[in-house]
């Protein structure tokens, strides 16, 4: 009987073959290698923008990464799952309203983002930022038919795919109206209509790109495009991306202000680890919240807190809210009164995975307010979270929604 090649590999040494591989990719990916390929990145977004001109704008999150802190002019949030193919949609919870002034100010911007391997760009440049253009510019030039073309990319988006998208506009648009945006103010912000450009380290971008009668929205596909294995120079394609997932707390405004400690620390991820800890007692988190926030809504005669979980806040509050994923991990506020707030915990996990969860638990916040408004007309509220800054902010905001008028009552 002849012998087979797979008699030759005995059990043990196929176990040892996959040990080896799976340690090679783990030192493939390891924290090093991410922030090195971050930093090469982001040269190439610095060099376009000093090419065309313009400012550079993260879409967040893994767009900050990209950008030195003191380069970034603004954030913006545009999802790829918008634009998933057959899934494709106007966000009306995520307008990105407010880079509408950096384009008028600056005649244009720069949307930073990248992609893991395999893509050439992200769906959030090739079509979220296309159809989001489309809608504004039906929106906001409405008397400009000329500009209510979509524009995709073709290299990615095919003539299949954009004829369908293009098919939903005028629903988004319509979807959009019942927002009842002030379109005047909002048209005032622009000169001329919106028009996309895509650029990626495989374009040509040696000269400005430019259209006269046109603000240009460059999205810009920071990381090359790399076939999946573990067979490098180490470069990770969309290094940036899915940071809660790697960073141990980092972010990209402590990486910046540390670059060079960070580049030089050993590339195992033990040093690295142990660099960070260090860091982690000065610079690591964001500006600590050493004091609760008062907001007063619409004039209206009481604030509302937002604070951060486990400081102790020395005001007098008739109930506080908390979004996180342990018991009640904070500590009582002082009050001179004996009666103890009542409390609500809406259980939810810290990053991207939060707001999910916490989707699921705001219905919650209704019955606890109405029970609330019997002990008092007009409670005073506290709501925590784990930074001060995340969580607590958005479920603040439904309750604004939900039980106050425009006069703050």
């Amino acid at each position: 009987m002849p012998v087979s090649t797979d008699s030759l590999i005995f059990p043990s040494a196929f176990h040892n073959l996959s040990q080896t591989l799976s340690s090679l990719k783990r030192s493939r990916l390891s924290i090093h290698n991410r922030l090195a390929s971050i930093y090469q990145d982001s040269q190439f977004a610095q060099k376009v923008s000093d090419i065309h001109k313009l400012p550079l704008v993260a879409n967040e999150r893994c767009g900050s990464w990209y950008i030195p802190t003191e380069k970034k002019v603004g954030s913006a949030y545009f999802k790829s799952t918008d634009g998933h193919q057959g899934e494709w949609r106007f966000s009306l919870r995520r307008l990105n309203l407010q880079i509408l002034e950096i384009i008028g100010e600056y005649d244009g911007c720069i949307i930073v983002d990248s992609t893991r391997s395999g893509k050439s760009m992200p769906d959030a440049l090739s079509k979220t930022i296309p159809i989001w253009c489309a809608v504004m510019n039906r929106l906001l030039f409405s008397d400009v038919a000329a500009c209510h073309a979509l524009r995709t990319p073709p290299e990615v988006v095919g003539r299949s795919e954009h004829s369908q998208i293009e098919a939903r506009l005028e629903s988004f648009v319509e979807s959009a109206k019942e927002l009842q945006l002030d379109i005047k103010s909002l048209r005032a912000k622009l000169r001329r209509p919106l028009y996309p450009r895509w650029i990626t380290q495989a374009s040509s971008c040696q000269q400005p790109l430019r259209e006269g009668d046109y603000h240009m929205v460059i999205c810009c596909t920071t990381s090359r495009q790399e076939e999946t294995t573990i067979w490098t120079d180490g470069y990770i394609q969309g290094a940036g991306d899915d940071s809660e997932g790697w960073s141990h707390g980092l972010t990209p405004t402590v990486f910046w202000q540390n670059l060079a400690l960070l580049l030089s620390a050993s590339r195992e991820d033990d040093g690295i680890l142990r660099l960070l800890a260090g860091l982690e007692s000065t610079t690591l988190s964001l500006p600590a919240v050493s004091d609760v926030t008062e907001i007063y809504p619409a004039g209206g005669p009481l604030p509302i807190f937002i604070g951060r979980r486990g400081l102790s806040y020395n005001i007098g509050v008739e109930a506080i809210i908390s979004c996180d994923d342990d018991a009640f991990g904070f500590t009582p506020p002082g009050s001179k009164s004996e009666i103890q707030p009542l409390r609500l915990r809406l259980e939810s996990r810290t990053g991207k995975l939060g707001s999910r969860t916490l989707r699921d638990q705001l219905p919650r916040i209704m019955p606890f307010i109405e029970k609330l408004s019997l002990q008092a007309s007009v409670p005073r509220l506290l709501f925590v979270c784990a930074t001060g800054r995340d969580l607590s902010v958005g479920v603040a905001l439904t309750v604004l929604c939900l039980y106050f008028n425009d006069c703050g009552k």
